[in-house]
């Protein structure tokens, strides 16, 4: 009998490696219609490449997230390549690691207008398409540090932080439109080349705690949303554990991660600080892993994750009583 699923029309932006790429080549393998965005070419053209070998048809268009002219053209481009778009994954994301003081603002400004105001631009240009519609869903790449504070990334918390407000203020604007969904995702600490594009003025060699999640978990996870969407996504199980205690005492977590970061900067291999890659994208294609990953600890590291959480929020919760 014949397959009767209809394609699904897919635009991604942050496309060119790590969880974007991954979540094309995701929704190649199911026949998807994508048009991929980043800001590098060559990244672009290689995942492309993989998704039309996966059996996708795959298109890709250079484009900066902060240009919020350039994300309107891409998507009108895509409506019109695509004949409309049932999902938008706006998937961009950037980070600086040091102490806030340290870090030039500059780069702090741009962590929040990549992954903040980005999205934002995204979304802005594809309602209308979804509104003419009556259907869609925009897809929001947030991760658990939209509930949980990030010592050393002031500005990605910010950013994240800022991202959970903004898909529930359009969650309310939209809900006199049950066609038309707005979706976040968070996932906990996930292996992509995105650490070694990152800012860094740690004076340290960055690294991934044990236990970090394959790109392609998350990618699943979003790949779900496009027939089952859900206003909430937690990928990564100790993401829950974080997040309850996050409700019980929301200091405790940030206290103890400056703890963590400052013996881990002190301790680190040594690396050269820099921007990374944070106001021009690398060179040549950089792939969906990072290479870091140790997948026979993650199951054990994330069990643990949850029971320490537990622990924590159990404890916090008797001596309330």
């Amino acid at each position: 009998m014949a397959d009767k699923r209809v394609a699904k029309r897919v635009v991604i932006t942050g496309a060119s490696s790590g969880i974007g790429a991954a979540t094309a080549l995701a929704f190649a393998r199911n026949g998807a219609r994508l048009v991929l965005g980043a800001r590098g070419r060559a990244g672009l053209d290689d995942i492309a490449e993989r998704c039309r070998a996966a059996g996708g048809e795959a298109h890709v268009r250079i484009v900066d997230v902060t240009d919020a002219g350039a994300v309107a053209q891409l998507a009108a481009e895509a409506r019109d390549t695509l004949g409309g778009i049932d999902l938008w994954f706006s998937n961009v994301g950037v980070g600086v690691v040091g102490r806030y003081e340290d870090v030039p603002i500059a780069d702090h400004a741009h962590v929040v207008a990549a992954n903040l105001i980005g999205h934002m631009n995204d979304a802005h240009a594809v309602l209308p398409i979804f509104l003419a519609q009556d259907h869609g869903t925009f897809v929001n790449m947030i991760s658990v540090g939209g509930f949980v504070a990030t010592p050393y990334a002031a500005a990605y918390s910010a950013s994240k932080f800022g991202l959970r407000g903004f898909s529930e203020a359009l969650r309310g604007e939209l809900s006199k439109h049950p066609g038309i969904h707005v979706c976040d995702v968070y996932p906990t600490f996930v292996d992509t080349p995105g650490i070694d594009h990152a800012a860094n003025y740690t004076g340290a060699k960055l690294s991934l705690p044990p236990g970090s999640l394959a790109p392609e978990s998350v990618a699943k996870a979003i790949v779900r949303l496009a027939d089952r969407p859900r206003n909430t996504t937690v990928v990564g199980a100790p993401a829950i554990a974080l997040k309850l205690s996050h409700f019980v005492v929301p200091n405790l977590s940030a206290a103890m991660m400056n703890g963590f970061m400052g013996r881990w900067s002190d301790k680190a291999e040594r690396g050269e600080d820099g921007s990374g890659a944070l106001f021009a994208p690398p060179a040549g294609p950089s792939g969906i892993e990072g290479g870091r990953r140790h997948p026979e600890r993650r199951r054990k590291a994330a069990a643990l994750g949850v029971a320490a959480g537990l622990a924590t929020v159990g404890a916090l919760l008797w001596r309330r009583k």
